[in-house]
């Protein structure tokens, strides 16, 4: 035996109880093949030390928009660390759009209205600072955004009078309420993405290779992307996956990725037996795939967000009179999911508000009651307002909640503001899920927030928001509770506890090396703890000067 890598002097926590900690690993093919004393037996081609420095298993984000975070990476950030005022957003915009050729996208993302005075961005400010060119500023949350008048031209709307209403969305109007102000929400985004997109296979390629640099530098050995194939919503293209598969062919994807399609991007399809479903040609399905690029399960919007105050709520926001809304017709929604369901498809529903929740759970459970099969570990995204009940409910299912611990800090104060104090207490629960039997798996949402898992951790153990307020503080956890979630509940959530999760002998050789030990630092430092490389595959994707010959 020949290794083609050997990781020697560290400590490997291994996350696999019946070797919890080892200090030397050999790869063959991009699997671990032996450790600690098996592993001197034999000669390698590359010997790393690491210098007696702390190492897990490589990070695993089952909520992970890779290629709209590279896009975002590439465009004009927006966020609040960056943009501090309105003055700075609409500035930001004209130096983007000085730069840019007549005709050109403006493109930004990242605004957040709760840190800019409870305002949106404007089409007529828009207007007179980029003349020249069509612009559309995404929302931090991805599920609103605001165009100019260009964009609306563009999409058919020369007379901001003529923009229409959208069912599952919103189009925010003047103080006159006939013309349209430049915020859309939800689906009625429709209008202007049908004409920013299709992104050309080039661009989302290179968006990708962006954000794998990216994750590689935040310890993130795997990630799910939810949403691929369509030109609505979250999606880029109908060529997402052809542009995934040419990212792995060419070096650009740097991280093991499993994308959910889009339900819109599926279509009719007649079964051998004649049976009716909403799938894919030729079969393919959730699983397709291989440890590099997969197949993952069917991703749909059921409502909007929190801070957007759109996510379906069982009573209305906080001092207020809406209660947001479903982003589907619920009979439509549950006849296009039992079709997906049905060619094999797994479910993932994005469900923020407790009446989307309720709605997500009554499909689930009738589609597993119609169609069962074992072990079908369908999600519900986000999980983000649910009662005891819902919990409870949700366990008998068998369903995974995938939620968003950073959201805490970097939106908690405006979860916080739309709910009210008692509701909030029902917000991104973890250790409730965990008491009823369920396994939370890691994630970010990025990048709808930051997606280091190492601000992830930090946040499922200390629950505070930007303004240092304690955000249900009854439901945080441990930091061993929070590492399982980013590594082996991911796993399990994905379908790939057989071959990730753990460094055990057979595995996948993805593994993170750490500045220091998890388990041994202050829980309010957490956040502070650096990632000195990132090896995936056995090969060496980032090193910040941890690994040494």
């Amino acid at each position: 035996m020949h290794f083609d890598a050997v990781f020697t002097n560290g400590r490997f926590r291994t996350m696999d109880p019946e070797r919890p900690e080892v200090h030397a690993i050999g790869v063959i093919g991009g699997r671990i093949r032996a450790l600690d004393d098996d592993v001197t037996r034999f000669p390698a081609t590359q010997t790393l030390d690491l210098g007696g420095a702390p190492a897990v298993p490589a990070f695993n984000d089952v909520h992970h928009h890779l290629s709209l975070r590279g896009q975002r990476l590439n465009g004009v950030d927006l966020r609040a660390t960056t943009i501090g005022s309105m003055d700075a957003l609409y500035a930001a915009v004209e130096e983007a759009a000085a730069a840019a050729q007549p005709g050109e996208w403006v493109y930004g993302a990242g605004y957040d209205q709760n840190k800019l005075g409870d305002a949106h961005p404007l089409a007529a400010e828009l207007d007179r600072r980029a003349p020249d060119n069509p612009v559309w500023l995404e929302h931090v949350s991805a599920h609103m955004g605001v165009a100019n008048s260009r964009a609306f031209e563009i999409a058919g709307f020369p007379d901001l009078a003529d923009v229409p209403d959208v069912d599952g969305g919103h189009v925010a109007r003047t103080a006159d309420g006939r013309t349209a102000a430049g915020l859309i929400e939800e689906r009625a985004m429709d209008l202007i993405t049908r004409v920013y997109k299709p992104l050309p296979v080039d661009t989302i390629v290179d968006n990708i290779r962006t954000a794998s640099e990216q994750a590689l530098s935040e310890g993130i050995g795997s990630i799910t992307e939810p949403g691929i194939g369509t030109i609505a919503g979250l999606g880029n293209s109908p060529l997402d996956l052809h542009a995934y598969l040419t990212a792995r062919e060419t070096g650009a994807l740097g991280v093991r990725a499993t994308v959910m399609p889009y339900l819109t991007a599926l279509h009719r399809v007649i079964g051998a037996a004649g049976a009716e479903g909403t799938g894919l040609d030729l079969g393919l399905r959730s699983g397709m795939g291989d440890e590099w690029l997969r197949i993952g399960p069917v991703k749909v919007l059921t409502d909007g967000s929190l801070i957007g105050r759109s996510a379906a709520m069982t009573c209305c926001y906080h001092g207020e009179e809406s209660s947001g809304y479903m982003a589907w017709d619920v009979a439509e929604l549950t006849e296009l999911v039992r079709g997906a369901y049905r060619v094999g498809f797994r479910i993932a529903a994005h469900a923020i508000g407790d009446a989307a929740v309720d709605h997500a759970l009554d499909i689930i459970e009738g589609i597993q009651r119609d169609y069962p099969r074992p072990d079908p570990r369908n999600r519900i995204e986000h999980f983000g307002v649910a009662s005891d009940e819902q919990i409870a409910r949700t366990a008998r299912l068998g369903v995974i909640g995938v939620p968003q611990p950073r959201f805490i800090t970097e939106l908690g104060d405006g979860m916080a503001r739309a709910l009210g104090p008692e509701r909030a207490q029902l917000a991104y629960r973890v250790r409730s899920l965990l008491d009823a039997g369920m396994r939370v798996p890691g994630s970010s949402d990025a990048p709808v927030v930051e997606g280091g898992p190492l601000l992830g951790i930090h946040d499922f153990v200390n629950r505070r928001t930007a303004s240092g307020a304690e955000f249900g503080p009854a439901e945080t956890i441990t930091v061993e509770q929070a590492l399982r979630a980013y590594t082996v509940d991911s796993a399990y959530a994905s379908h790939e506890e057989d071959i990730k999760g753990t460094l055990s002998i057979g595995k996948v050789a993805d593994f993170t090396v750490l500045s220091d030990d998890l388990l041994q630092v202050p829980a309010e430092a957490l956040r502070d703890v650096g990632v000195g490389a990132t090896v995936v595959g056995g090969e060496v994707r980032f090193d910040d000067g941890a690994l040494g010959n």
